[in-house]
């Protein structure tokens, strides 16, 4: 990287950094934790495409059992920790499943596959009312406390957010272009 870059990415992060105190509301602190889901979700569709060459238009079906395996963990009264390592299981599991069913269709055929399962999930999360809460899904009551850390106020929520996402960003290769993508 040269020496301008770094500037410029120093620059970003102390912007980053002080944008919560010039925020404050829960509003934006809400509207930021969905950005940094779907940039997330966007990774990982990245990823899939870019190194897999496998283009799936159901991938919203595991952010949809992930989350409301969850909240429903959570509401169940496990701790946090539990609920999450729950979530990913479920969702991996899932994935496995789906996996089994789509990974042998050539081209097209995967694409429609992929959809089929995801209008599935979609579904059943549509109209398990007793279970998801249907359109309107299911609120957890209070903002989480990770690992015995208190980010009820706008700052710490953000500033966890942020340092998270841009975590998982930079261990899963971040701004390195997939192998589909290089010349």
């Amino acid at each position: 990287m040269t020496r301008r870059t770094v500037v410029a990415l120093a620059v970003c992060a102390l912007i980053l950094v002080a944008l919560p105190w010039i925020i404050g509301n829960e509003f934006y602190v809400n509207m930021a934790s969905q950005v940094l889901i779907y940039a997330l979700f966007a990774l990982s569709i990245n990823m899939m495409l870019g190194y897999g060459g496998m283009v799936s238009l159901g991938h919203a079906g595991y952010l949809g059992i992930a989350g409301y395996a969850c909240i429903l963990a959570t509401v169940a009264g496990y701790d946090q920790l539990t609920a999450a390592i729950f979530a990913i299981a479920l969702s991996t599991a899932a994935a496995a499943f789906f996996g089994v069913l789509s990974l042998r269709a050539p081209g097209l055929g995967f694409i429609m596959i992929t959809l089929a399962l995801g209008q599935i999930v979609w579904g059943v999360a549509y109209r398990a009312n007793d279970l998801t809460g249907g359109d309107n899904g299911i609120r957890h009551p209070a903002r989480p406390m990770p690992f015995g850390f208190d980010i009820r106020d706008a700052p710490a929520s953000i500033i966890s957010r942020w340092s998270s996402s841009s975590s998982r960003c930079s261990s899963s290769g971040g701004s390195r272009a997939p192998p589909s993508a290089r010349a």
